[in-house]
């Protein structure tokens, strides 16, 4: 659904409840920093965007600081033209997006960097799917991360996925991987995302937030 921001969004936010993670796509030019993230958490505040006040955690991780951070809890990522933000109630989310483009080394760095079971899952699939399937994998491990409130200095090979068509986590080092949940977003051809949070299930609702807001 495309809405712009404004009344629109506030009746959308006046829904967030403790079943529910809103995620929100829209176009984005590096330029505008930390903007749009702003204006979209003011409208669940309700208060004016230079009103936030926004903090990293330890491992760069950007997050409300006190008092909102009790209210709401968020995630973004942006690849070369879109960006993604999750927003939820009484969970931390974790979101990557990855604009879809030739990538080479796509095998090359799963084997340095991946679980060895996802590597050698990967050299199964075709030449023409591994670039896509690569990066869905990719976009997984990002959302857990973030989600976990880790970088990637964690490890990548900590974590361990099935594969498409489906994508679940089968182990995450240090903690019980039954206790996640993952979805991966349908954003068309040209990119690939997921979101993940630690908790029970959620409905995930999927807006986009048109230009001229």
């Amino acid at each position: 659904m495309r809405t712009t921001l404004g009344q629109d969004v506030a009746g959308i936010a006046a829904g967030l409840d403790k079943y529910r993670v809103h995620v929100w796509v829209l176009n984005y030019r590096r330029a505008q920093q930390r903007e749009p993230l702003r204006a979209l958490l003011g409208v669940y505040l309700g208060l004016p965007a230079d009103a936030l006040v926004l903090i990293n955690d330890a491992h760069g991780r950007p997050e409300l600081a006190a008092p909102w951070n009790q209210f709401l809890q968020f995630n973004w990522s942006h690849s070369v033209d879109k960006a993604i933000i999750a927003v939820a109630h009484g969970v931390t989310p974790g979101i990557d997006i990855e604009r879809i483009r030739p990538r080479p080394r796509a095998l090359e760095l799963a084997e340095r960097f991946f679980h060895r079971d996802e590597t050698a899952a990967l050299r199964t699939v075709s030449e023409e799917q591994r670039e896509r399937v690569f990066l869905e994998l990719w976009t997984c491990k990002e959302a857990v991360l973030k989600a976990l409130g880790r970088g990637l200095a964690f490890g990548l090979d900590r974590l361990r996925f099935t594969l498409a068509p489906t994508a679940n986590l089968l182990w995450l080092d240090g903690d019980d991987a039954a206790l996640w949940q993952l979805h991966r977003l349908d954003l068309g051809p040209d990119h690939v995302a997921s979101v993940a949070w630690r908790g029970p299930s959620r409905a995930v609702d999927v807006w986009t937030l048109a230009d001229g807001h």
